[in-house]
């Protein structure tokens, strides 16, 4: 018998994250799911009058097909994947991998080939597409978040399927406060960063594309950032761990990067001329997410974070920067993890992660659970 949680978060990335209605095309791609799941992703769809495409993957393929890489094969698969792209009106995806770090000997210089090459497609899904992502919980994610599997998938569950029409609510003054705002400051353990946020506008994230959610973001301006960050959790980029990510900026640029991986860390930061930029400033706030589980959709909501990313630019707040690269570098700024401070215009808006104005409260923990 299907597990009744997979109907429950196919209808939701169907009827609410992409609104799903008679006539619509919509690509499911598949990486290392469950086929059940993905049968009630199809029976979803259909139900909504759409019409599905599905796409299965795995992951051990996809890494002999970086692996072994060149221009004329990256360049075909661009081709066909971004024709198939503009043919579907919604997408979604759901990736689950038993390995997180199955690419991590794919030869870096293959991997940059295929991100730059295939970049098109990926920028045809964000900005011409009502698209959702999300992970599938696996025993190594799991392994990852120091629980038993069982466990891992009851909290899965849960936060995927929470109350996301609640927590739009409580993030709209937020929305609205980044929108006005010129100078912002990060204050923290080995962080004193500021940058500017003006003219380049806001957005809620509230399961519409992410699941789970719970982030507004938006983006310094190109050449404001000034300072260093000291991020305090592991990310994962391109199947390498990397820890205690130290970034110095002047005049918007990475002029010195350090991490438990620093030549790594600097081969990922020399992709391209915009990898050393910022493309995206965020605020996480999901109440349910409390500790990193080095995977980035669920570690950028985590409760008292934020995060900051070197590469590409979301055109819905864009400084202009192009990228191959777009990597969210998540730091948690609960006292438990060391404490810090946000300032918006000189107004202390959240302290050791939580929110400080009125209008905001409603963003922290106790008012979301």
């Amino acid at each position: 018998m299907t597990d009744p949680r997979y109907r429950t978060l196919a209808k939701l990335l169907v009827e609410y994250s992409t609104a799903l209605k008679r006539g619509d095309n919509v690509l499911l791609d598949a990486i290392d799911v469950p086929d059940e799941f993905a049968i009630e992703l199809m029976r979803a769809a259909r139900a909504a009058g759409a019409t599905p495409l599905i796409e299965v993957r795995h992951t051990r393929v996809t890494r002999e097909v970086m692996r072994e890489t060149d221009l004329r094969h990256a360049t075909l698969a661009r081709d066909l994947e971004l024709h198939r792209m503009k043919k579907v009106q919604a997408y979604i995806g759901v990736r689950g991998s038993a390995n997180a770090n199955e690419t991590s000997d794919v030869p870096a210089d293959r991997l940059a080939l295929y991100s730059k090459t295939l970049r098109p497609v990926l920028d045809y899904r964000v900005n011409r597409t009502r698209w959702v992502v999300l992970r599938w919980p696996t025993p190594s994610m799991a392994q990852a978040a120091n629980m038993s599997t069982e466990a891992f998938e009851d909290f899965y569950f849960a936060v995927c399927t929470m109350d996301y029409r609640k927590l739009a609510r409580a993030m709209t003054p937020l929305e609205r406060r980044m929108r006005r705002t010129d100078r912002v400051q990060l204050k923290g353990p080995g962080t004193d960063l500021t940058f500017s946020l003006k003219g380049i506008g806001a957005k809620s994230c509230n399961g519409l594309r992410n699941i789970p959610d719970g982030e507004v973001f938006s983006c310094p301006v190109k050449n404001s950032v000034n300072g260093v960050i000291q991020f305090n959790t592991p990310t994962l980029y391109s199947g390498t761990r990397f820890e205690n990510v130290r970034l110095e900026f002047a005049q918007g640029k990475v002029v010195n990067a350090t991490s438990s991986n620093t030549a790594r860390l600097n081969e990922i930061l020399d992709t391209d001329a915009g990898a050393r930029y910022v493309g995206e400033f965020s605020l996480g706030f999901n109440p349910h997410i409390r500790n990193p589980l080095c995977d980035i959709l669920f570690d950028e909501k985590i409760a008292g974070s934020l995060h900051l990313t070197p590469g590409q630019a979301y055109e819905e707040c864009d400084n202009g920067n192009r990228s191959a690269v777009h990597w969210d570098m998540v730091l948690i700024q609960r006292p438990e993890w060391g404490g810090g401070e946000v300032w918006f215009d000189g107004e202390l808006i959240r302290k050791d992660g939580l929110f400080v104005p009125a209008d905001l409260k409603g963003l922290n923990p106790d008012r979301l659970q």
